[in-house]
Formats: C-alpha cells, structure tokens, sequence
C-alpha cells in the first residue's frame, strides 16, 4: 500500500491543475525524496510498470509544450515528471494510476502540479528518460511550487462552490445495472475519515466516498468518461467514450496517445487508494460482467472485487 502523509481523501480535495508557479528549482532533497517515491511503486491493476523520471525544466521542453494548447498558461515550472512505457494490454491505464499516484504524492508535499497530455515520444522529454525500443511517453506532468498558495486557494474554495464542473452522480454510478442509479446520500461522519479508520465491508458511506474520489478525478477536456456499477462488492469500471476521442490513424502518426484509457487509469488510482485508506482488502480483475450497456460508446474496462 502506498503511503501519505494526510488522508488521501484530503489530498484528493487539495489537488487542482496549477498552471503558475514560483520560477525556483526543487533542493536536492525534495527531488531526491520524489525520484525515490516514483522508483517504488509497484505494477499498476494491469501488472505493467511504467518507468517515472524528476527531470528540471529546460528551453528544450518549452519547445516541446508550444504545440499544446495549455502552454500558454503554464509559467514558471521548474521541473516535469516524465514517464515511458511500452504499448502492451492496458498500458495506458496502469500509466493513468501510477503518475496519478505521483500528482497526488506532490500534492501531499505542497507542490503544484498539472498534467500535460499530447505527443512526447520524440521530444526532448523522450531523450532525457533515454527511450527504450518499443517505449513511449503519453503525457508528462509539470510541477513546482505554487506561485500564489492563498490565492489557488481561493479558487479551489471557489471551483468546489460550484461542484467543481462534476458530472452528477447519477450520471457516473449505478447500481446492478446502467438503468438505476446509485443513491447518492453520504453520511457527514464518513467526510473526514482518517486514513487510520477501517469502515465494514457492507458500509455503503464507505461505498459512496470511495466513489467521491472517483467523481473529483481530472481528466481531458474534463470529460469525465468513467462509470461504475456497483453489484454486490464488485465495482465494475467502465469507460464512456466522447465522440471523436478514440485513437485515429491520424493521432497514432503524430504520437498522440487515448487519453480517456489514461483518465481511467486515474479513476482506478483514486477508488483503490481510499479503498486501502478505509482498510478494505480488493483486487483488479478484468472479467467482463453480462451488464448490458445499451451504448456502443461504453466499453468496459476492469473490476474492483472486494476480498477480505
């Protein structure tokens, strides 16, 4: 289990897409204690391991950011996380867990982060990790300190006010099947749970805030493409598709990777850390359950099968 300093629940809530930092590198020990962190992790649900590298920023990868379109709102960032991994099964989504994984770590530290999704592999994000055969970067994520703490606050505080963009709940979850929706109601107690607290395996406050955690992931453009059905203590992930998002020939010649695979590698990292923070024992299997999802665009992805 992968450990944190505060609550992950917390940390979850703390995180935001921070796009100005103080222009001042990381010391040695900060960037020793991440590049340690990032080198323990283990396999991501699929069992592949992508490879994490805490590199500072050059010129040579503002000239790589310049084709995306949040370039222009990113000032100040004094170093990148970048990650490589070979395109094998669910690679994608075990990349999505483990670099959510790392943002919400920073996060846990009082760094700013934002992920960076488009086209890396040639890059000179792609020589600095030294790409090996066959290897490839999905996105990278930039991070330092926060320029403006009180005032990202502020607007957290603000983004929050406003349900934060969410999709509503019974657009996301379900219970059984795609035609009920999950009940939404979430005991106050169950808001601060401490990481030390374990919650009962039939506790369905501890369902609901697992699923909160999945409902405040980021994804691309914000689309939010996860859905869960819950059947018993199974968890059953999957992936709703925008329109237009799947990969193209067009995108795999310019190295633009699925970003929604990733988002629901992101999704699957927030349910499993609290699902470890409420003391609940599960496991990731991909066995397809006969749940008919009445929608071409909606593919399933992986469960989470509760196991003690």
């Amino acid at each position: 289990m992968t450990t944190f300093n505060q609550p992950i629940t917390e940390i979850i809530r703390q995180r935001f897409s921070c796009r100005r930092y103080l222009n001042e590198p990381l010391d040695d020990s900060q960037r020793d204690r991440i590049q340690s962190f990032m080198d323990g992790l283990p396999a991501g649900p699929f069992g592949s391991r992508p490879r994490f590298l805490l590199a500072a920023a050059s010129e040579d990868d503002r000239s790589s950011l310049r084709g995306l379109g949040t370039y222009g709102f990113i000032r100040g960032a004094t170093a990148f996380v970048i990650g490589a991994s070979k395109m094998e099964g669910k690679w994608l989504e075990d990349f999505g867990c483990q670099m959510e994984t790392i943002i919400l770590y920073l996060t846990s530290l009082g760094l700013g982060t934002c992920w960076l999704g488009g086209s890396f592999t040639r890059s000179a994000f792609g020589r600095k990790i030294g790409l090996k055969d066959g290897e490839h970067i999905p996105s990278v994520t930039a991070l330092g300190e926060i320029a403006d703490p009180a005032n990202a606050r502020q607007n957290l505080i603000r983004r929050f006010a406003r349900g934060a963009d969410r999709l509503p709940w019974d657009k996301l979850f379900f219970e059984r099947d795609f035609a009920t929706p999950l009940p939404c109601w979430l005991h106050a107690s169950m808001m601060a749970l401490g990481r030390h607290e374990a919650a009962p395996l039939n506790d369905p406050d501890a369902d609901r805030l697992a699923l909160e955690m999945v409902q405040l992931a980021p994804s691309a453009s914000n689309k939010q493409p996860w859905r869960v059905v819950k059947d018993a203590d199974a968890f059953h992930f999957f992936l709703q598709r925008t329109s237009g998002y799947r990969e193209s020939l067009l995108k795999k010649a310019l190295g633009i990777f699925d970003l929604q695979r990733v988002d629901m590698g992101i999704a699957l990292c927030h349910f499993a850390l609290t699902e470890a923070e409420l003391g609940r024992q599960g496991e990731w299997r991909d066995e397809p359950p006969p749940i008919e999802t009445g929608d071409p665009l909606t593919e399933y992805t992986c469960s989470w099968v509760r196991t003690g």
